[in-house]
């Protein structure tokens, strides 16, 4: 079977925070450690190049920032080869945000972006529970870090 269409992964969550503070968890490391990665070189700021580590898995990734609009949407792109990630921030009536995250750019054979694909929607759906679980209720779940834990690095267990 040939792909007639790249795979494009949509991933979206309602946060129940408003839009300015659900924004700037992405933005700003200190807050975006509690959820996702463990280390970042510095906040998102457009045109900006910084780094986010997973120390866990001994992995790096240079994310550079192609668009960053306030409280509206992130455009950054990621790893090598450098694949695109958006997310929006859509504020509520209800003082509530929609968060979506499209990924696209996936390199390699059919398998391969399929694979990739389907590893990123549930990174992606890892991601916004776990924001959702520190913004509604100041709970860090660890889910990144609780996916593979045989695969952290220095870890004997």
């Amino acid at each position: 079977m040939t792909l007639q269409n790249a795979p494009v992964v949509n991933a979206q969550m309602l946060i129940r925070r408003p839009v300015a503070e659900v924004f700037t968890a992405f933005v700003d490391p200190a807050i975006t450690t509690q959820f996702w990665f463990t280390r970042s070189s510095g906040k998102l700021e457009q045109g900006k190049k910084v780094i986010w580590d997973w120390e866990m898995y001994g992995v790096s990734m240079p994310v550079t920032v192609k668009a960053l609009e306030e409280h509206t949407r992130i455009l950054i792109e990621w790893g090598e080869p450098a694949t695109p990630v958006e997310w929006t921030f859509g504020p509520r009536p209800d003082n509530t945000t929609m968060v979506s995250i499209t990924a696209s750019g996936f390199h390699g054979t059919d398998d391969e972006m399929v694979a990739m694909a389907i590893d990123s929607m549930g990174g992606f759906s890892y991601l916004l529970a776990s924001l959702k679980a520190l913004l509604e209720h100041d709970v860090a779940l660890n889910l990144v870090a609780d996916h593979h834990p045989d695969a952290h690095v220095g870890d004997a267990s």
